[in-house]
């Protein structure tokens, strides 16, 4: 994309991502915060954090409430390790709840659609309502995980979260320089990798992954699609009406108003 007149000097194209992260914090201070999920490129860029500014930077994590136990004792590990406050971001319960009534806690498994509406009310509408708070953001995203992903900056706007800027310092990187660089700084990781998880999200959603198929199979791997994204790193080009829907009926205050 073409960046506007900027209200501060970009990093270069070339920069690298220890060069990306300093220019965040030194432009936007506490306005800036890490999302990760503890996967291997959250946990090395909260590495690389540290290194360079210690332990005051700002983390946050979506927490589903469907997350693997491991997650939640990795999370524990690194507050020790890092001396950081890791801040859970949580679902709205009024709207959980009314998802929970109107199609059960496994509404996932039914179709593809109810799947996309449970990430959008435990992960993306909890995103949204954190990056409302912040100026910019930095993201574990790769360019070669998803297709989708093939086109990503390692700086850019946000546009799909009120044009706050969104950073990606490993864009660039290969799955083994993640998991070198991991090694030679003895960054804990995340301990289902052992067991065969390359992606690692909800538990009732993840599976290890068989010899031979994509990182992502695993992900929601009884849907046909091989793209597949819960939606917070994706920007929609429209919404398809069988999806606003169902939204509309866990969030009576989308419903538009009728006259009787």
């Amino acid at each position: 994309m073409t960046l506007p007149e900027p209200r501060f000097t970009w990093p270069s194209r070339n920069a690298t991502a220890e060069e990306v992260l300093r220019w965040g914090f030194s432009e936007f201070g506490n306005r800036l915060a890490i999302c990760t999920s503890f996967q291997a490129t959250g946990s090395v860029m909260i590495d690389m954090a540290a290194r360079l500014v210690g332990s005051g930077f700002n983390v946050f994590s979506i927490d589903t409430g469907r997350l693997h136990e491991e997650t939640y004792r990795l999370i524990a590990e690194y507050r020790r390790r890092y001396g950081i406050t890791v801040q859970l971001v949580t679902p709205d319960a009024e709207e959980l709840g009314s998802m929970l009534t109107l199609h059960g806690p496994n509404l996932f498994y039914e179709d593809t659609l109810k799947r996309k509406l449970c990430c959008e009310i435990r992960k993306v509408r909890p995103l949204k309502r954190r990056l409302a708070t912040l100026d910019a953001w930095v993201t574990g995203l790769r360019r070669d995980q998803t297709a989708r992903r093939g086109k990503i900056d390692k700086v850019a706007l946000d546009e799909e979260h009120g044009g706050i800027v969104k950073l990606s310092p490993l864009v660039d990187w290969r799955k083994e320089q993640v998991f070198e660089y991991a090694s030679q700084h003895n960054v804990p990781l995340h301990p289902l990798y052992a067991q065969g998880y390359p992606s690692i999200g909800c538990q009732p959603c993840t599976r290890p992954v068989r010899p031979g198929e994509h990182s992502r199979a695993g992900r929601w791997w009884w849907e046909d699609d091989e793209d597949k994204e819960c939606g917070m790193h994706v920007s929609p080009t429209g919404v398809r009406r069988e999806f606003d829907l169902l939204l509309d009926e866990v969030l009576p205050a989308r419903r538009p108003y009728v006259v009787h």
